[in-house]
C-alpha cells in the first residue's frame, strides 16, 4: 500500500542511527511489526486468570495434554 505520513525528523534519525535499517521504509515496517506483536501479546496477557480449565493439572502434565 502506498501512503504518505508525517514522521518526527528526530525520531526517524534516531531510529535510523540505532537500527540495522538505513532505509526509512524499512524502519517504518519494522516499527509496525513490533507494534503489532506488542499489541497481540497484550491481548494474550489480558486473558491471564480468565481461562477455565477442567481436570487435574498434574495429570494433564503427565499425559502431555495440550
Amino acid at each position: 500500500m502506498r501512503t504518505q505520513i508525517m514522521i518526527n525528523d528526530a525520531l526517524m534519525q534516531q531510529a535510523l542511527s540505532l537500527g540495522d535499517n538505513k532505509i526509512k521504509r524499512a524502519v517504518v515496517e519494522e516499527a509496525l511489526s513490533l507494534w503489532i506483536r506488542f499489541k497481540k501479546q497484550a491481548k494474550i496477557r489480558e486473558l491471564r486468570g480468565k481461562l477455565i480449565r477442567d481436570g487435574e493439572l498434574n495429570q494433564m502434565r503427565l499425559n502431555n495434554f495440550l
